[in-house]
């Protein structure tokens, strides 16, 4: 083959290769395109002789052999009425401009009217469940501010215009609960001293049956928050449990995992005999389907697998009065929010939503917005992106090549009682890094979206257990993984997004113990320094000085490059 190409380059001048021409070949070409073109020989060889013809129906062009149309099937000769009908109104609407206009006074006049009338035949509903102890109420507003700052700067306010009183924060379990002897004995039994900050605001808000937005960080007692007033909003309605169609609470999670950690924060409290069940995909179906028609009146599901049993009928979300969205901006994040809408417009148009949020993008500000009705916001902390005050973060810089030894020595200098996650940005990887650490005679567990439920579930319960004390996992490890007792943190990738690094290193440092957080940066990551030197900064971090000379030379080649200009091939 070698000895053909160089025989073509080494033709002699006169001579052509198949694909150059001169002006004999040239000559011939014109010849053999005159006597028979390639269209002749080849484009028409399977076409039939005759004039095609075209349906009255659809316009479509078939040939002359057709009997029949090859789109709508239609005889040839004859018109299909329906068809010619639709064509016909089609092309008359255009005539007629006024016909193109939407009446949305009419569309939004029958919406009222379809909501008064699903109204009307709904059972009654009780929302209100609260009980202000005394001193709660005599608190001034000096009190309420400095009980506010004090704890960690928190923040409440409501849409403007609207006229809500905001109810003041309580302070102590019993001040909450007075009310409630049964759920008192319920705290006792978990061993809590005293609420965490967002519970002392939110149960206030919660229990009269107003609708929350509430952004804390991750480890600050959310899901408690909303719990247990959701425990005392089901057993106050004046229907009979036995009598509901379908749950009375919804709680909407990211992930299997931490629809999981919800359900174990639930089975806690056995309040008045409240059943709950946990949907999500890859889980038993079957099983799901028994609780489900057991009259379970809390669900906690995944957007997916909800959206599944909902669509075939298995679950009855007409009766939902108190919704939940957890980790909003996740759900935002992986796409749900066709699934989430979709489930609130089966809900109850008058029920109680409940909004928690690690941070505060924009779309989930939109979210909030068209689902809530005068929303009270909590904000625990900042609104900026800011990891948890009790976890020590080390920014490591290094070569690509060099990160898996130092992964191995990390592993390696671990304590008999410390315990670890390692989060990686690929799949791959962490399949890699689990034969790489098994070849080095450490014993970790692996997690990642396409590892199988049952997988999943073992590497927690090893990870709890302590029979491994090592978790490589992709960042859906990095909400949902309640484990109190994990000391560190590695990021062996930096995440592309600091809203996920916030969330990795909230694994860690939780329940008010303190946690440490390592994470490898390369050069390639030098896009995302300043994010990390600004998240440092807010929580009183030291800032390597390698690391700000990195985000200087990325700012430097950006100047460079938005003056160096740009050359288009054509």
């Amino acid at each position: 083959m070698e000895h053909n190409w160089r025989n073509q380059r080494g033709r002699r001048a006169g001579e052509c290769s198949p694909w150059q021409s001169n002006s004999r070949n040239r000559t011939n070409n014109e010849t053999y395109s005159d006597s028979s073109s390639s269209q002749a020989r080849f484009g028409n060889r399977n076409r039939p002789s005759g004039q095609n013809w075209e349906c009255s129906s659809c316009r479509f062009s078939n040939f002359s052999t057709r009997t029949a149309c090859f789109k709508c099937r239609t005889p040839k000769g004859e018109s299909s009425s329906f068809a010619g009908e639709y064509i016909t109104s089609w092309k008359n609407s255009g005539d007629d401009s006024s016909e193109e206009l939407i009446d949305w006074e009419s569309f939004q006049m029958d919406n009222i009217k379809y909501e008064a009338a699903r109204m009307a035949n709904l059972p009654p509903l009780e929302k209100n469940v609260y009980f202000e102890d005394p001193d709660v109420k005599a608190m001034s507003r000096d009190e309420v501010e400095r009980f506010r700052q004090e704890n960690f700067d928190m923040k409440v306010y409501v849409d403007r215009g609207s006229e809500l009183q905001i109810p003041n924060p309580v302070q102590t379990f019993v001040q909450a609960f007075r009310s409630y002897p049964a759920i008192l004995r319920e705290i006792a039994q978990q061993g809590f001293e005293k609420p965490s900050p967002i519970q002392c605001q939110s149960w206030p808000i919660l229990m009269q049956g107003l609708d929350m937005i509430g952004i804390a960080q991750t480890g600050t007692g959310k899901t408690l928050a909303f719990i247990l007033p959701a425990l005392l909003h089901i057993v106050a309605q004046p229907t009979p449990r036995n009598k509901r169609v379908g749950p009375t609470c919804l709680v909407l999670a990211p992930t299997r995992e931490l629809a999981q950690q919800i359900e174990k924060e639930v089975s806690k409290y056995s309040y008045d005999n409240i059943k709950c069940v946990c949907v999500y995909g890859q889980g038993d179906k079957r099983i799901q389907v028994h609780k489900i028609r057991g009259k379970a009146e809390i669900v906690v599901a995944t957007p997916g697998r909800l959206n599944d049993f909902t669509s075939t009928g298995i679950i009855d979300l007409s009766g939902v009065s108190y919704l939940v969205l957890d980790e909003a901006d996740r759900m935002l994040d992986m796409g749900f929010e066709p699934q989430i809408r979709k489930a609130v417009l089966l809900t109850r148009p008058d029920r109680q939503t409940v909004m928690t949020s690690a941070t505060w993008p924009e779309g989930v500000r939109d979210l909030a917005s068209k689902l809530m009705k005068e929303p009270i916001t909590v904000v625990v902390g900042s609104l900026d992106l800011k990891a948890v005050h009790t976890v020590t973060q080390k920014i490591m810089i290094c070569d690509e090549d060099n990160k898996k030894e130092e992964l191995i020595k990390f592993i390696t200098g671990l304590g008999n009682k410390e315990k670890a996650i390692v989060f990686v940005g690929r799949k791959s990887m962490v399949d890699f890094l689990s034969v790489a650490m098994l070849e080095e005679g450490l014993n970790v567990c692996i997690m990642h979206g396409d590892i199988c439920q049952h997988d999943r579930e073992q590497a927690l319960r090893d990870l709890k257990s302590g029979k491994s004390r090592v978790l490589i996992a992709t960042d859906v490890a990095s909400r949902g993984i309640d484990v109190n007792d994990v000391t560190h943190i590695f990021n062996f990738d930096c995440p592309r997004d600091m809203e996920e690094y916030v969330h990795r290193v909230g694994r860690t440092g939780r329940a008010g113990r303190s946690g440490s957080a390592i994470t490898l940066f390369t050069r390639n990551d030098w896009a995302r320094a300043e994010k990390l030197i600004d998240i440092l900064e807010r929580s009183n971090q030291d800032v390597p000085r390698a690391l700000v000379r990195m985000m200087e030379r990325w700012k430097e080649a950006q100047a460079r490059r938005s003056q160096t200009p740009r050359t288009y091939r054509f």
